[in-house]
């Protein structure tokens, strides 16, 4: 199976004439996609076309924007088949978790609208005759810069709600997976949204980095922290631009006063190890109490990460993860891991290469209790780091022994453990007795320190899809009763 890669630029569908590249199957390497890194003067016409497409767009009724992303949400309902094997195919996802991407997509219409409605509001107040107002409206032209590990869900959403706001796009996803991006534009396109209103380009860091340098009013970005840095000093001398940053995190999940050690072990790996570890909110800290317990939790937690299923979404039955995203991907994550060995940590089970050429990677555990100062890093793979505590208090201060903030986990029996957790780690998303893996539509989605620039999205989307505007108006032009001392009329 191989597609023909496409731009799609004010309405149109374009073979692009920039250098070629390819998108493979990371489960056996196979070209999948085949089209050409967007070109200056490409990604130029499609920002322009978006300044062209932005007054009659953002003049629209909201009603009217509304229709059209429920238009779009219908059409992926249709098709929810074809964007499930797609996923599975671009980004190596098992079938039965690239169907819960394509739900999440769809849910994002309904979700965005109500945070919109709910968020940005016009309101109105009356004194005398003066009335103050406030209303809100769409920044201009958004850069997406979209990920590969959720290709459809993660980049939607930040354009669904940037629509709805009356923004246009420059959507730029991530090279590792054009195939699913292209046919979202085929649904979008297919709705018949307004020419300019959503264009894509194909292409790699290079296009991004040209896509930047466009009169462009927003960034919006879902990614590394290496890659958020750079785009942050990117516009340290345009502070006019507005970013919102999603940069990943080196999550902690600690395990406390338990009974239930199956249903513990059962949440841990939906934390460490769901999407072969490709998610910004998995684990890769997991801390354990130093005693009896600790030590049962993790015979049986080793016992379960050597059981788990890896393979390709063709297996019957399905497996639990599909590989990382490339064969390169999978060789810098093994290399992170001799990294961890060589600054002392015991491999407890070994993360391995299960095919070469591909992305496979059996899940890990590498024992860091022994070393002092680890390094502070998100290695985006199916691999845990495991602490050990000797009291709770240890256990907080080790979650917070980061630079990051997105996610942090307890499980636990003790609820006032819960409570002193909560107020105490850093972090963004907070759970107990739940994956650190998940997360709800209708709350923020966001973290603290290098996992963000405190522009949370999610149900907090619409916040940065728009900027507040005060107003005081009066309908009459009248004199006051009394004039200022100093002026004469």
């Amino acid at each position: 199976m191989k597609n023909n890669g496409k731009h799609y630029i004010n309405g149109i569908f374009l073979d692009g004439e920039g250098e070629s590249f390819v998108a493979t199957n990371p489960a056996d390497n196979s070209i999948i996609w085949q089209g050409a890194n967007a070109t200056e003067a490409e990604i130029k016409a499609a920002t322009d076309a978006a300044h062209q497409a932005l007054p009659s767009w953002a003049e629209l009724p909201f009603e009217t924007r509304k229709e059209y992303l429920k238009k779009f949400s219908n059409l992926i309902q249709e098709k929810r088949e074809h964007l499930t094997k797609l996923i599975a195919l671009d980004a190596g996802k098992p079938l039965w978790e690239a169907a819960t991407e394509v739900n999440s997509v769809i849910g994002k219409i309904d979700l965005s609208i109500k945070s919109y409605e709910a968020r940005t509001n016009d309101q109105k107040t009356e004194t005398a005759n003066i009335k103050s107002r406030l209303s809100y409206k769409p920044h201009g032209v958004i850069a997406v810069l979209g990920p590969f590990n959720f290709p459809a869900h993660l980049s939607n959403s930040h354009i669904i709600p940037a629509l709805l706001a009356g923004n246009t796009i420059v959507y730029k996803p991530s090279e590792l997976t054009p195939l699913v991006a292209q046919f979202i534009m085929e649904c979008f396109h297919d709705i018949k949204l307004p020419k300019g209103v959503l264009n894509c380009v194909q292409g790699n860091g290079n296009s991004a980095q040209i896509l930047l340098k466009q009169d462009i009013q927003g960034v919006f970005f879902t990614g590394s922290y290496k890659t958020g840095v750079k785009i942050n000093k990117f516009f340290s001398d345009k502070p006019e631009i507005i970013l919102a940053l999603e940069m990943g995190g080196n999550n902690p999940l600690i395990i406390d006063e338990i009974k239930n050690i199956k249903a513990a072990i059962y949440q841990t790996i939906l934390s460490t190890y769901i999407t072969a570890g490709q998610r910004c909110t998995c684990a890769r800290r997991l801390i354990i109490p130093n005693n009896k317990l600790g030590e049962q939790f993790l015979d049986e937690f080793i016992k379960a990460t050597k059981n788990i299923q890896v393979g390709p979404y063709t297996n019957k039955p399905e497996p639990f993860i599909g590989p990382v995203i490339s064969y390169d991907h999978a060789l810098s994550h093994l290399n992170a891991q001799d990294k961890l060995i060589a600054s002392g940590g015991k491999a407890l089970v070994s993360m391995v290469l299960q095919k070469e050429n591909t992305g496979f990677l059996s899940p890990g555990i590498i024992d860091m209790s022994d070393v002092s100062m680890p390094k502070d890093e998100e290695i985006f793979a199916p691999l845990v780091q495991v602490y050990r505590y000797d009291n709770f208090e240890d256990a907080i201060k080790i979650s917070n022994q980061t630079k990051y903030g997105l996610s942090a986990g307890l499980i636990s029996d003790n609820y006032d453990n819960y409570r002193k957790f909560h107020r105490e780690v850093r972090a963004g998303l907070i759970n107990w007795n739940r994956p650190t893996t998940g997360a709800a539509g209708d709350l923020p989605f966001g973290g603290i320190g290098r996992s963000g620039n405190h522009r949370p999205s999610a149900y907090f989307a619409a916040d940065y899809c728009v900027y507040p505007i005060a107003s005081l108006e009066e309908a009459n032009l009248d004199l006051p009763n009394q004039i200022l001392g100093g002026i004469k009329l």
